[in-house]
């Protein structure tokens, strides 16, 4: 049976509500139809069954059924008839089926920032003080809470005047919201997603406590791009209107808020909380060298910024204080260096020169404030914050370094001697770094006399594992491939890869490194080589370096102290008169850092690379298309050619363990922790040989199939009793991993013992920091703020011009078609028709007197 559009409008409402649907307009279709088999398939079987029931009810009341009038017995028979009629219907499993069409409320998303930084009391001018109050009547929110027993800070926080909107009793923003939309509330405190929030009561009223119970200021990071891509998972846009966001958009972790935005798909409405300016002077960071050497001096950068203070003196120390041995206790502190600084821009950076005069760890304190009227407890004049500082937490910050007296071990593997050679052998050889004892070469055409009984010579590329791999850096100068033999090569491998070494290939014009080509090593190298390719001495050529190569991670293409003096020792080796080209460059992890002016690839796109680093597993290879950096001697002696070595040999050195250090590394994922952290413990154990170390390994040297750590957490001195203590299992051979989670705000040492030597190795120290992330920024981010709403189309509004939102936007008329199919067998109305019908029997039969 089919239907048709109703007539009425009333009769269309009645329907629509009585299906638990609003705002429907109309009912474009109706239709009944049958679940059971039997009847859905054969319908005719139905209208014989009610044909028979019929006559068998009338026959029976006729001719069975004596008593009474004959006119009162044919109604019992019909009523018997419908009543067995309907019990058949229900049998067969009516089902109606309606299309609806209704206009239902927009959906818009509502997110609220619950981290930490919205705890921050600012320090407003009046104007805006009052602007606030008047928009959220914190007046009278104030008053209700103090009458409720609750204290509120002088100061109002940001979450104190959105508690204050929310919870506004005229004129609610939140009301006039629910009245064209449907609400969905959204909590951003976690660093992976959002918490769903209750926003509407269950007759879909807002409900201003409800809501203010469910928001806090505890998040740990403001991941606003982690908050966006999580909704879009969560729901499909297609019914929403758009996404109003409450924050001080202070992103600190997570993805870019912008292009997670972007996926939502509609529009996003950012209101701001939190001052846009404020008087802060903070430190970012400490730039150091991890390592330094003992009685060389060092150049140690503390970055530092400011607002609101340009033209300001300021008061820099940078003091370093030794780490005890066992105990993990800081020793008194040694100042580097003060300075009082002027601020002529946002960021300035003060450089401190620092000659350690022992060996060992330390932790280097840099501080940043004025000069105060008190000392410390270790005797020094306090640095204190500038009187008008909202957070003063980000005036001092630490930097784990050590100090060492080792050497580094280099090892220079050449066919013969070229004038690379000697003057790579000369500078490192006067270098404390390195030394006498640190340069060790392979010639292949020297003299094997010389080779055995020179101790600068190495007589075999065979060497044991425990000596090969306490090397930390090899360079590979001209050699043909059948001099280099696949252990060498595998072990090359494997040195730079899992170790940390660093590998430079230096072309040569003999062989050339396309000899490289049929060995494991070529798919180390930064570029393709081409096995038959011969160098390229048609036209002399000035090396040109590419922009990347002034970035401050390349600092040893930064030959001068500036860039005019650094173009000028570049152009002091003149014309080169050849170079090696290769076929391509490796596209996944290399960087190019000079190239040639003119010559192409064989993509005839890219330029030949000269010099080009690649990251190799955990260690870096560096390529150079030619032996002739020593002409940057010209004219200028050792300087800029020392200048380009030193820094790359320490970059490819001290990025790990040096020598033996390799064969048992203690590591920890970060340097610094939140309180409730887990800290990812990772120790690379080896043997002897430095070969991977197993639970079996351990078990046989130890007894016990794991590696035993102690933590010593801060504050404790030598109190043994404190000192946390746990194992650590195998991940993989040669990997030992744990994770430990840290409650304590402070410094931590951690310590594990070497099964091959019994001893401690050197011990890692990490920070658990007291101040959180989000109180290290003061302002909100406006930038952050206005560049979501502009990308998606939004608009930026503040707590005062927030109502304009209601008049700025308009809710979108949605029509939704519905198909909504009932089971008419379970309605109430069938439920009334058998009780009827079985009440109109009985009291019929009763009038009767039939039993």
């Amino acid at each position: 049976m089919n239907g048709s559009e109703s007539t009425t409008d009333i009769w269309t409402t009645w329907i629509g509500r009585a299906l638990g649907y609003d705002n429907v307009s109309r009912i474009e279709s109706w239709r009944v139809s049958f679940g059971a088999d039997w009847a859905h398939n054969g319908p005719a079987w139905l209208i014989f069954g009610c044909l028979a029931l019929t006559v068998l009810s009338v026959l029976f009341y006729l001719k069975f059924q004596k008593q009474g009038r004959r006119r009162r017995r044919v109604c019992l028979g019909v009523s018997r008839a419908v009543l067995m009629c309907l019990l058949l219907f229900v049998l067969a499993d009516p089902i109606l089926e309606i299309r609806l069409v209704d206009h239902p409320k927009p959906i818009l998303w509502v997110l609220f920032d619950g981290t930490e930084s919205m705890a921050i009391e600012d320090k407003l001018p009046i104007d805006q003080q009052e602007k606030l109050a008047t928009a959220t009547d914190w007046g009278g929110y104030r008053k209700r809470q103090e009458a409720n027993g609750d204290a509120l800070p002088e100061t109002p926080t940001r979450m104190d005047y959105l508690q204050a909107l929310v919870q506004k009793t005229e004129g609610n923003f939140f009301e006039s919201l629910a009245e064209r939309y449907r609400l969905r509330g959204y909590v951003l405190d976690r660093a992976d997603g959002v918490r769903a929030i209750e926003l509407t009561d269950s007759d879909n009223q807002f409900d201003a406590n409800l809501v203010a119970e469910q928001l806090t200021a505890t998040g740990e990071v403001t991941a606003l791009g982690a908050g966006f891509e999580d909704l879009a998972l969560r729901h499909a846009s297609g019914q929403v209107a758009g996404l109003l966001v409450f924050s001080d958009f202070n992103r600190n972790a997570g993805p870019l808020p912008e292009p997670a935005a972007k996926k939502l798909k509609t529009p996003v409405y950012t209101v701001g909380l939190g001052a846009k300016s404020a008087i802060d002077l903070a430190i970012d960071h400490i730039e150091s060298p991890v390592k330094l050497k003992k009685a060389e001096q060092s150049t140690i950068s503390v970055s530092i910024r400011q607002q609101e203070l340009p033209g300001e003196t300021v008061h820099v120390r940078l003091s370093a204080h030794a780490i005890g041995g066992d105990s993990g206790t800081l020793a008194a502190p040694i100042i580097i260096g003060e300075k009082d600084v002027q601020f002529a821009s946002n960021k300035l950076s003060v450089d401190f020169p620092f000659t350690p005069s022992e060996t060992g760890r330390y932790v280097l304190t840099a501080e940043v404030g004025q000069i105060g009227d008190r000392t410390d407890p270790q005797g020094l004049t306090a640095i204190e914050p500038l009187g008008e500082e909202i957070v003063s937490q980000n005036n001092a910050t630490t930097r784990e370094i050590t100090v060492i007296d080792d050497f580094m071990r280099l090892l220079y593997v050449a066919y013969e001697p070229t004038w690379e050679w000697r003057f790579v052998k000369e500078v490192f050889h006067r270098d404390e770094l390195v030394g006498m004892r640190g340069f060790r070469t392979f010639l292949r055409s020297s003299d094997p006399i010389v080779r055995e009984s020179n101790e600068l010579f190495l007589p075999s590329l065979t060497l044991p594992r425990n000596e090969f791999f306490s090397h930390d850096v090899i360079f590979l100068g001209d050699m043909p491939a059948d001099a280099l033999s696949t252990r060498f090569c595998e072990m090359t491998k494997e040195f730079v890869s899992e170790f940390g070494g660093g590998l430079v290939v230096i072309a040569g014009s003999r062989f050339g490194p396309g000899q490289l080509a049929k060995t494991p090593l070529a798919d180390m190298l930064p570029v393709f080589v081409d096995p038959d390719a011969r160098p390229r001495t048609d036209r002399p050529f000035r090396i040109q370096r590419t922009p990347i190569a002034s970035a401050s991670q390349f600092d040893f293409m930064q030959l001068g102290e500036t860039p005019e003096e650094t173009q000028k020792a570049w152009e002091n080796m003149g014309r080169l008169n050849w170079y090696q080209p290769v076929q391509a460059v490796e596209p996944s992890a290399t960087t190019v850092l000079a190239e040639h002016p003119t010559d192409m690839c064989l993509n005839g796109q890219t330029k030949q690379p000269l010099i080009a680093v690649r990251q190799y597993g955990r260690g870096e290879v560096v390529y150079i298309a030619f032996d002739e950096l020593w002409r940057l001697r010209r004219l200028y002696g050792e300087k800029y050619y020392r200048n380009f070595w030193g820094p790359l040999i320490k970059r490819l050195g001290l990025s790990h363990a040096l020598g033996q250090q390799k064969r048992f590394v203690v590591r920890t994922d970060r340097k610094e922790y939140q309180a409730d952290d887990k800290v990812l413990l990772s120790i690379e154990a080896y043997d002897e040989d430095f070969q991977p170390l197993s639970e079996d390994d351990v078990e046989f040297m130890t007894l016990q199939r794991s590696l035993d750590y102690e933590l010593l957490p801060p504050n404790q001195g030598i109190d043994l009793d404190n000192v946390q203590q746990g194992r650590v299992s195998e991940l993989r051979p040669g990997v030992f991993e744990a994770r430990i989670p840290v409650f304590q705000p402070g410094e931590y040492t951690l310590k594990v013992r070497d099964p091959v030597t019994s001893e401690w190795a050197d011990p890692v120290n990490f920070q658990v920091a007291s101040l959180s992330v989000e109180r290290r920024n003061p302002t909100r981010n406006v930038s952050v703020q206005t560049g979501l709403a502009t990308a998606t189309n939004g608009q930026s509004y503040e707590l005062d011009t927030l109502p304009n939102f209601l008049t700025d936007t308009e809710a979108p008329a949605l029509t939704e078609r519905t198909t909504d199919i009932r089971p008419l067998w379970a309605t109430w109305p069938c439920f009334v028709v058998l009780v009827l019908l079985c009440l109109s029997e009985w009291w019929i039969r009763k009038l009767s007197s039939l039993p």
